[in-house]
């Protein structure tokens, strides 16, 4: 054992009860016993075992039952079911009411150990589990309650139950990647790995190589094997987001791959059969694209069996907000601020806005205004001029107005570094040379006053 855990048996036979001590406390384990239900659960505190060992037959209950309400209080602490005349039916019962193992008298001392090695385990995997997702958080949530919301959403979730590939398609920001994410988690592939490749992120020359991997020596700098992307995706989805970007030959490659299910690496004359849901996603015409020669038909047509359009943030108004909240708290919990609220007068201006960048928009100015609202209450005045100003000021009225409110952010952000611009870059969340341009471009030094 690579600590000392506390485990507690609860049975009311004496020479079963000191085995058991004899054996766990050889192996280092701090061991109580309890004869009946009522003295476990006199002395029961969750947290306070590690593991619990329960007789199915006691004097004042049954061990199943005792089972059952250990798990109606929340204590997850794991529990071994134990009986000297037990019956399949007794074990499929305590299995059901959330035993890990069943253990059969007399008790072999090898049994008796694997059994609750393995239980220990998977008990600090799931406590380790959950102080991670307490650190980084939970996965990003589909947050709406608006009609084109629910609509795509069910759309999204009645085709995952099925093989047949998705493509996406909508503004930049939407929230593609996280409806392709959802998809995959609801399809019968969820088990298996989720693969994401952003095909106008990656250089053309390297498309191939990163979608169907690589030999040794395929091309220079290729010095090992690599696999690529469909093949660490086997048996789960690929995420091909931006797939309008592909260029032809890698077109032409990845119909293959949808027709025959093989991939070949480049360097390789060899096939490998790989079984891949594709989701896709674009925010380009395909249909323009296609009648200009730039984009397959043949794989258009393979690509969306089920196309689905995500829509756009102005078209689901009413979910602003849910998701400025959600954004908010996120921010918050991430870096460690004390939780903000957002005033009523802020929504309206916030909803009357158009947002061309959507959803990611919107979390951007969001946590702009978190991190430059000293306030535990974010205000009108922390929304960020282009968005506050309507967009019925004339445009030089509104450049001017935006270069006076992006001056004073960039001021209040260097003020608050003590100048060092790398720290203020990121601190207002941009590049440390955009941010020495945007100095330059708008006349500011440290000697103004």
């Amino acid at each position: 054992m690579t600590r000392k855990y506390r485990v507690t048996i609860v049975d009311d036979e004496p020479n079963i009860g000191l085995s058991l001590r004899l054996i766990l406390e050889g192996e280092g384990c701090a061991v109580s016993i309890c004869g009946s239900v009522a003295e476990f659960q006199a002395q029961r505190r969750a947290g306070r075992a590690d593991l619990y060992l329960l007789d199915v037959r006691l004097p004042d209950g049954n061990g199943v039952d005792l089972l059952r309400a250990i798990r109606q209080s929340d204590d997850p602490t794991p529990v071994v079911m134990i009986s000297g005349h037990g019956t399949i039916r007794d074990a499929v019962d305590a299995t059901r009411a959330g035993a890990f193992d069943f253990l059969e008298k007399p008790l072999a001392r090898d049994r008796v150990l694997l059994v609750m090695k393995n239980a220990l385990e998977r008990s600090d995997l799931q406590r380790e589990n959950q102080r991670f997702r307490e650190l980084v958080g939970d996965r990003p949530r589909l947050i709406g309650t608006s009609d084109a919301f629910r609509r795509v959403l069910n759309e999204a979730t009645q085709v995952a139950r099925s093989d047949a590939g998705v493509l996406l398609t909508g503004e930049s920001g939407t929230g593609k990647e996280l409806l392709a994410a959802h998809i995959h988690r609801e399809s019968p592939f969820a088990s298996h790995p989720f693969v994401k490749v952003n095909c106008a992120a990656i250089p053309s020359e390297l498309i191939e190589s990163e979608l169907f991997g690589h030999e040794r020596g395929a091309f220079t700098g290729a010095a090992t094997t690599r696999r690529g992307k469909f093949e660490l995706a086997d048996g789960g989805s690929i995420f091909l987001d931006e797939v309008g970007d592909l260029h032809e030959a890698s077109q032409a490659k990845l119909l293959r791959v949808l027709q025959d299910g093989e991939v070949q690496r480049l360097g390789s004359e060899q096939s490998i059969h790989v079984s891949v849901r594709v989701i896709s996603a674009t925010n380009r015409k395909l249909d323009e694209r296609i009648a200009n020669g730039k984009f397959r038909e043949d794989l258009f047509y393979r690509l969306s069996v089920v196309p689905i359009r995500v829509p756009t943030l102005r078209e689901r108004v009413q979910d602003i907000r849910d998701l400025s909240a959600y954004f908010l708290a996120e921010f918050c919990a991430r870096n460690n601020f004390r939780a903000k609220t957002i005033d009523d007068e802020v929504l309206p201006i916030l909803e009357r806005y158009p947002w061309p960048g959507n959803i990611r928009e919107l979390r951007n100015a969001i946590e702009r205004m978190a991190i430059l609202s000293p306030d535990q209450s974010i205000t009108v005045d922390a929304i960020p001029m282009e968005i506050r100003v309507p967009p019925t000021a004339r445009p030089s009225d509104l450049h001017q107005t935006r270069d006076s409110a992006e001056r004073d952010r960039i001021r209040q952000a260097l003020d608050q570094t003590d100048w060092n611009v790398s720290s203020a870059a990121r601190l207002l969340g941009i590049e440390r040379t955009s941010l020495h341009k945007r100095i330059r471009a708008l006349g500011l030094s440290r000697d103004e006053t």
